[in-house]
């Protein structure tokens, strides 16, 4: 045999070799590429999940999903239920097909920056635990504002003459953006005969999204009577009337 068929049948067989590895590299590129699309189950948003807004809430609103998404295109972390989230808030907005990370949620009151819907401002009030709802007022909550006007005087601690002249709803529908911390404050109460009544009273800092006019009547009314909340619902009905006095109280 020849020195140029000899030279003739090694370049075929390198020929042959180089398309065998050709054709298994693309063949592993094409399994790998198609593992990488093989659809996966995470949980994702349907709709906008405001923050501050309760997994409880988002979840009866339907606003959860499980989505299937290419496992290449799966968020570091994705959940694929709401297990590890039960009974936390979102610390911001979510937006529908954003995966849902725990990270993005928290318990109510740790979120680091606070979300005020466009057009609104951000005010507080501080409130005893009967005036916000037993503490059921959260992140999100829509709640209506009543005003107590009292005739009383005050010295230091000491508050004497607490007969409200009139309860009033001030804002029928307010949006809760924030809760803050608790303390415990001591009041003291002197009735008609001149006994005093000291009692540790719990209040609580609440952050609600405001226009301006409304926000001077919160303010306004904080510092000239006392404000509860009522929590309102979908099917809650409310609306501004005249009010109670002790003239119409039995009507």
């Amino acid at each position: 045999m020849g020195r140029r068929t000899i030279l003739l049948i090694a370049a075929v067989v390198i020929a042959a070799l180089g398309a065998t590895m050709i054709f298994l590299y693309v063949q592993g590129v094409d399994s790998r590429a198609e593992a990488g699309q093989q659809p996966v189950q995470v949980l994702t948003a349907k709709k906008v999940i405001t923050a501050g807004e309760t997994v409880a809430d988002a979840q009866a609103s339907g606003k959860f999903a499980l989505t299937s998404v290419p496992s290449n295109d799966i968020v570091p972390n994705a959940l694929v239920d709401t297990t590890e989230i039960s009974g936390d808030i979102a610390l911001s907005t979510i937006y529908p097909g954003e995966q849902i990370l725990a990270a993005r949620f928290g318990a109510p009151g740790t979120q680091q920056e606070l979300t005020i819907p466009d057009g609104s401002l951000a005010v507080s009030v501080q409130l005893t635990d009967p005036a916000r709802v037993a503490g059921f007022v959260t992140p999100g909550s829509s709640v209506a504002i009543f005003l107590s006007s009292v005739a009383s005087t005050q010295s230091g601690s000491t508050t004497t003459g607490t007969s409200p002249n009139f309860v009033r709803m001030l804002l029928p529908k307010v949006e809760v953006i924030g809760v803050g911390s608790t303390t415990v404050l001591s009041q003291t109460t002197t009735d008609s005969s001149g006994n005093q009544t000291t009692e540790q009273i719990s209040k609580t800092i609440l952050t609600l999204a405001l226009n301006q006019h409304d926000a001077e009547k919160v303010i306004y009314a904080s510092n000239n009577g006392t404000l509860a909340f009522g929590l309102l619902n979908d099917k809650s009905k409310v609306s501004p009337d005249l009010g109670v006095t002790s003239k119409n109280l039995f009507k």
